[in-house]
């Protein structure tokens, strides 16, 4: 029997292990999906949204449980409180969109005919979380996929095993049926079956790019809808009129909270030579306030990477950088902490371009690089050197020059004089390969659901 795994950055111990199901019974277990999906599906759209809420409302209740346990299998400091804000925050809207998202467009209404156009669910939704924002990420697609009728089956990633167990505990105990929405333990030979053969009639997935290609293969042919969000290398872009201080304080905490480990988090910035200097000296004075330690101690601010291994990229892509002529600013003598596992200190490069790999590859990391640039068309081509596309952060006082340039910036979403947030209003999508699809909005709705049309003439001649 093949037992998964999460091995704790706290202290490298075995925080927690489950079984991997069978092939076979996991099978059993989305056929029940598939069994109880119609008759979820038929439920008034009320009841469904009020479900999903009352499950949101549970987990919340769950806090003190849930807060340790994040701390224990990913690294997040308990002084943050888990990830509430964000999911209620996320929960709450599309709760509040779901009768406008997925009302019939009616086209005619006569005495002749009605021709109008409905959203269906899909039938039975996998979701694959990661493990940086397991809570968030998971109900970007849980909460609308549940309130437009779909049944849901989840699989977390192994570093952060106990989240959708505990997600799925939480909506059932609220009173959304058993089969309605599911946590499967699966290894990936399992969760590749299962999608080869088209068991799922949508899939959510959050991860690394290659992760992204392994179920692109898995589903070819089977004509499955996919979402995918995958790597990132976001940027930030300071202009010559910036205030200087909210840029700094907003791009380093972009950076760097989390461990880096944010999916929109900043990975690089360029900044106006009028500005360059001074921004470089804030921001390492502000990195460097951190207190690298334990996440269960509520005086750290900055905890362990999730996996020492993740910790071993981030340090491979700094001494990269510095055997190229980079230069890293922060006095690793300031992080005591830091020792050379998962606790890793963070960093501020200088005098990188964009031949080194810490400027091109995704860091997932507590470490930044910043460039000198003197127009708005040399930050454009800098920014869209990148395989990757979710998000660029502008900072200007003038929104007509923002919106000017973002339409040249080839990515997801555009921030002005913010970062590393994910706004329930608006789609979450990217480009390039940071993948397709999106999610929350009216449009997260309409991408877990199919429109079905229907041309009824009330005369027979």
């Amino acid at each position: 029997m093949t037992m998964i795994q999460c091995i704790s950055p706290v202290d490298g111990s075995v925080y927690a292990e489950r079984p991997a199901m069978s092939v076979d019974a996991a099978r059993e277990a989305v056929g029940r999906a598939r069994q109880a999906q119609k008759a979820w599906a038929r439920r008034p759209l009320e009841d469904r949204v009020q479900l999903v809420m009352k499950g949101v409302a549970r987990l919340n209740e769950m806090t003190d449980e849930v807060v340790p346990e994040l701390a224990w299998q990913m690294g997040r400091p308990v002084r943050y409180g888990g990830e509430f804000r964000g999911f209620n925050e996320r929960s709450n809207y599309v709760a509040s969109i779901a009768a406008d998202a997925l009302a019939p467009l009616l086209v005619e209404d006569s005495a002749s005919f009605q021709r109008r156009i409905e959203r269906e669910p899909h039938g039975v939704v996998l979701v694959i979380a990661p493990w940086n924002y397991p809570y968030m990420t998971a109900i970007n697609t849980v909460a609308p996929a549940l309130m437009a009728g779909n049944t849901v089956v989840i699989k977390h990633a192994a570093q952060t095993l106990l989240v959708g167990e505990r997600m799925v505990r939480a909506f059932v105990e609220a009173g959304v049926p058993d089969d309605v929405f599911q946590n499967l333990f699966l290894d990936h030979d399992t969760s590749g079956a299962l999608i080869g053969e088209g068991l799922f009639n949508f899939i959510n997935f959050t991860g690394s790019v290659e992760g992204g290609r392994a179920i692109e293969r898995a589903a070819a042919g089977t004509f499955t809808g996919i979402g995918l969000e995958l790597g990132g290398k976001d940027p930030g872009y300071v202009m010559e009129d910036a205030d200087l201080d909210a840029a700094v304080d907003t791009l380093m905490d972009g950076a760097t909270y989390n461990s880096g480990q944010c999916c929109c988090g900043i990975e690089r910035i360029y900044v106006h030579e009028s500005l360059y200097d001074a921004f470089v000296e804030k921001s390492v004075a502000w990195v460097s306030n951190y207190k690298l330690g334990n996440p269960l101690d509520t005086d750290t601010t900055l905890g362990p990477m999730a996996h020492k291994r993740f910790a071993k990229t981030v340090r491979d892509q700094i001494a990269d950088a510095v055997a190229h002529g980079a230069k890293a600013l922060v006095d690793p003598k300031l992080f005591p902490a830091d020792d050379g596992g998962a606790y890793l200190a963070p960093q501020v490069l200088v005098n990188v371009d964009h031949s080194m790999e810490i400027m091109r590859e995704e860091t997932f990391g507590p470490a930044v690089g910043i460039i000198k640039i003197k127009t708005d068309d040399e930050a454009i081509a800098l920014m869209n050197d990148s395989q990757y596309g979710l998000t660029a952060s502008l900072w200007t006082q003038d929104p007509e020059r923002a919106g000017r340039i973002g339409r040249e910036v080839e990515t997801g979403t555009v921030f002005m004089n913010r970062c590393d947030y994910l706004d329930p209003a608006l789609v979450w999508t990217g480009v390039k390969q940071t993948g397709r699809g999106g999610s929350l909005s009216v449009l997260g709705f309409h991408n877990l659901t199919r429109p079905k049309s229907y041309h009824l003439k009330k005369v027979t001649q």
